[in-house]
């Protein structure tokens, strides 16, 4: 059996995470909502490495926070938009980094959208709430072919 996972979030904070998951839940946006606190766990998660359950499928959505333990961000992303079996995963860096070289190297990444973490807990909700709406409900997923290599 497949396990269906709408986001992977990628983060390390638990405060973000636990905003994010409620707001996802609270608004019904995703049933499958797959945490990863680390750059390696969101690599080996993708790309079904080591422990992980064999028929696990590519996300709907990643949302992935670029100053990250062990593997960061930036690599992470280039690894999942360097790969042909995983390029046509949307990508949403949510990050509270206001290096605009990191804004730069995200989108020659290859990142579908980036955003500035809100620092207000409503704010925060409200901006998870919105990129949820968009990436599961308004914009059409990229087909099954788009992740043969």
């Amino acid at each position: 059996m497949t396990e269906r996972v709408d986001i992977l979030l990628v983060e390390d904070n638990a405060d973000d995470i636990e905003l994010a998951v409620h707001a996802l839940r609270e608004e019904k946006l995703a049933n499958g909502i797959t945490i990863a606190r680390d750059g390696e766990e969101a690599l080996d998660l993708i790309f079904r490495r080591g422990h992980v359950h064999p028929a696990f499928e590519p996300p709907r959505l990643i949302l992935l926070d670029l100053k990250l333990p062990k593997v960061d961000g930036l690599d992470v992303l280039r690894a999942v938009k360097g790969d042909p079996r995983t390029k046509a995963i949307p990508i949403v860096v949510m990050t509270s980094s206001k290096e605009e070289r990191d804004l730069v190297e995200s989108y020659k990444l290859g990142v579908n959208a980036y955003v500035q973490k809100p620092v207000g807990f409503d704010e925060f909700r409200a901006v998870v709430k919105e990129l949820g709406l968009f990436w599961l409900v308004i914009n059409q997923p990229p087909p099954a072919q788009a992740f043969e290599a």
